[in-house]
């Protein structure tokens, strides 16, 4: 359980270590980029944490932009902001479902992707991860893997290419393709990965029967946690009203709900 919760805060260690690198370089007149300060930072998690995370959450905290998303290419460390319309908000909900086997859940996974991708290299021996295997090839390998192991690589692979696709459509200011792409995602974090729960389950039900709500989707680890919801800006209220009183009737749990909006990362700023 240590190890479970020392992930669980890792967003938020995440948030404050970027912060804190921050504030000390403005407090000595020294700069770094932010892809270095991210690294600084997941290094720090490695070493002094112990805890063996991405950098996803430390390069979002360092190089975020208001009204963007990030498009990261973890491998490279390439990035492009992509522009959000400003039309459009996210609602969190919590569905307060502790995330009590991510930890294994997320190990487990693991395993069965490195799995597939010994077998797959077999064939094709270019491919270094997940990320080098498209659509096709995958199928190509279904009676080649086992059933569970094949469901887990579909999904990677298949989550890839919608992220693709979701850059194409913020690019072009689609909100309802890239709400199209977040069911999607989420019902095949449901089937082919395995790690949403019923009550994030419901949370994007209840958004699916709303005209006014682009998409929805678990994030994080899964297992629990939270969902979050993209909608037009004069429907939040609707929506948050609408879950506040049906997601407990589904769950028999109380949400906790946020009305969010999507800021710069780490800033330091003179406060006269």
């Amino acid at each position: 359980m240590d190890e479970l919760r020392v992930r669980r805060r890792t967003r938020t260690r995440s948030a404050i270590e970027v912060a804190t690198a921050t504030a000390l370089l403005a407090l000595t007149h020294s700069t770094l980029p932010g892809t270095e300060i991210a690294l600084a930072c997941q290094r720090a998690e490695h070493t002094f944490a112990g805890v063996q995370c991405g950098i996803m959450d430390q390069f979002i905290s360092a190089l975020g932009q208001k009204d963007h998303a990030l498009f990261l290419d973890c491998r490279s460390l390439a990035y492009e902001l992509v522009p959000i319309p400003t039309s459009a908000r996210t609602v969190i909900c919590d569905t307060t479902v502790s995330r009590e086997l991510a930890a294994s859940g997320y190990n487990a996974r693991r395993q069965s992707c490195e799995r597939g991708v010994s077998i797959i290299q077999r064939k094709f021996p270019e491919v270094r991860a997940l990320r080098d295997v498209t659509s096709v090839m995958i199928e190509d390998f279904r009676s080649h893997l086992e059933p569970e192991v094949f469901r887990r690589c579909h999904h990677v692979v298949t989550e890839n290419e919608r992220v693709l696709q979701s850059v194409r459509a913020l690019r072009n200011g689609d909100l309802s393709e890239f709400g199209k792409l977040m069911y999607q995602s989420h019902l095949s974090l449901r089937r082919d990965y395995e790690v949403s729960c019923s009550e994030l389950d419901a949370v994007v039900d209840i958004c699916a029967e709303e005209e006014e709500v682009f998409g929805a989707r678990m994030t994080g680890a899964g297992f629990g946690g939270c969902a979050i919801c993209l909608v037009r800006e004069d429907h939040v209220e609707h929506l948050m009203t609408r879950l506040s009183e049906e997601f407990p009737a589904k769950t028999g749990r109380t949400p906790r709900l946020y009305s969010c909006s999507i800021e710069d990362g780490a800033r330091a700023e003179k406060i006269s």
